[in-house]
């Protein structure tokens, strides 16, 4: 790519090119074709298109932040003191608190210092009245306590399809009245988040030239890149990861990615996959891997981690700072993990909670975490019923369960099979099919 093309990329004209050059010095790295920089603070920094921003590689999710105001606190003047700059949130984190909490902490430095990006969650039916909908979208200003949102999502399209779409952002007019909003200046950058029904997200795209979305946020990680088809308990998520961001790619608009470390699966993979990473960069956690992977590819933005305790932060900055690129061979090694990962029978959960309060008490994350754990433990699944060791495998996975569900109350028995959860879930999970399952593998059966 030539100087003028980088500068077109920037959003400046030959003209700006002094004020552009007056810029602090930034080291470009080969690998990412001037899409990538990393500044004095060694944070990698991903140019934004349209606008010239430098946004941190790395995000910061605000989805599981601490509930006290001054940990908050000191997790932000962290990030930002070592380059973070983008913070993620949305109106139904912590039931609205993420974004007070967020804005408390970020309204503490100058507003140069950082990127806000929120959502229009009106997923509850009674916010796809337009002016329930527009309500949420000014309460965000005030719980952020800013005049402009820097990056504005639809919030996880793909449930329920088009239909569900349409009746959320386009029937009621809540879309044209969010691109108005950017025109004035009030939105800087507006995209979506998608979950479920790739047909929502192809017609989003389609119709680019209609909405000339800015970014677009996607579930990638190396696990989902070829393999986020798998089946789901009844269900099946449409997309892999390598087809979203390709078409994302050929349309030049770049990605945010969420879950790059698949709800913290990957801290939790079964030992031989860990070892067999410790094989090759045996000082580097699972964390890193993956985090390094997703950064390598150059359309990526941003990507976020829900940070809420120090040393993971410290940990992640270390990572981008600077990222380093994964090699051809450590992409093949990552693509292998990937397919011994997808023969192991857990349930995609990424513990988002979006599916809690379950009105009758179960504790949909901790089951299926701990179930997971099972898997990956070799745990489960059981042997057959006649097999010399089925009674010592089932009572050691019911004595682990009950170790972390220590309320009898949040098992997985009390699901009533009300589906009030299948709409909420990002996943796609037929859940209450999950929760059978669970309660089938606890059965302890007759002599």
């Amino acid at each position: 790519m030539n100087r003028r093309e980088f500068l077109r990329r920037l959003g400046v004209g030959m003209g700006s090119a002094a004020a552009l050059m007056a810029m602090e010095p930034l080291r470009v790295l080969a690998q990412d074709d001037k899409k990538t920089v990393s500044a004095d603070n060694r944070m990698t920094y991903r140019v934004q298109h349209g606008s010239g921003e430098q946004i941190s590689l790395l995000g910061f999710g605000m989805m599981r932040l601490p509930n006290d105001q001054e940990e908050v606190n000191e997790l932000v003047d962290y990030a930002i003191e070592h380059g973070v700059n983008y913070f993620d949130t949305a109106p139904m984190y912590m039931g609205g608190q993420s974004e007070v909490l967020t804005g408390n902490a970020l309204s503490r430095h100058p507003r140069e210092k950082y990127y806000i990006a929120t959502k229009m969650s009106n997923q509850n039916r009674r916010l796809w009245d337009f002016n329930e909908a527009v309500k949420m979208y000014y309460q965000s200003f005030q719980r952020l306590k800013t005049d402009h949102i820097d990056y504005y999502l639809l919030h996880s399209i793909g449930g329920g399809g088009v239909e569900t779409l349409k009746d959320r952002f386009l029937n009621n007019g809540l879309l044209d009245f969010l691109m108005k909003e950017r025109e004035a200046g009030r939105i800087r950058h507006l995209g979506f988040s998608y979950h479920g029904d790739v047909r929502a997200f192809d017609w989003l795209l389609d119709h680019n030239d209609d909405y000339h979305w800015d970014f677009v946020q996607i579930q990638m990680n190396f696990l989902d890149w070829r393999h986020a088809s798998l089946n789901t308990g009844g269900w099946k998520k449409d997309a892999d990861a390598e087809y979203l961001y390709n078409k994302c790619e050929k349309l030049d608009i770049q990605c945010v990615v969420m879950e790059p470390l698949r709800g913290g699966a990957f801290g939790r993979m079964a030992q031989e996959l860990i070892d067999q990473l410790k094989e090759r960069r045996p000082d580097d956690s699972t964390a890193r891997w993956a985090f390094r992977w997703v950064g390598s590819y150059p359309n990526i933005l941003t990507t976020l981690s829900g940070m809420n305790r120090t040393d993971h932060l410290e940990e992640n900055i270390k990572t981008f700072s600077p990222l380093e690129i994964c090699t051809e061979a450590e992409n093949a090694l990552l693509a292998d993990i990937a397919d011994q990962m997808s023969g192991f029978p857990t349930i995609p959960c990424t513990t988002c909670s979006y599916c809690m309060p379950c009105p009758y008490g179960v504790d949909i994350p901790k089951n299926f975490a701990y179930y997971n754990e099972a898997v990956t433990d070799h745990i489960l699944p059981l042997p057959a019923p006649s097999a010399a060791n089925y009674t010592e495998q089932q009572q050691q996975f019911i004595e682990g369960y009950r170790k972390a569900l220590p309320d009898a109350n949040t098992w997985a028995r009390a699901c009533q099979d009300c589906e009030e959860c299948l709409s909420k879930c990002p996943q796609q999970i037929r859940i209450p099919n999950q929760m059978s399952r669970i309660v089938e593998t606890l059965r302890v059966r007759k002599k």
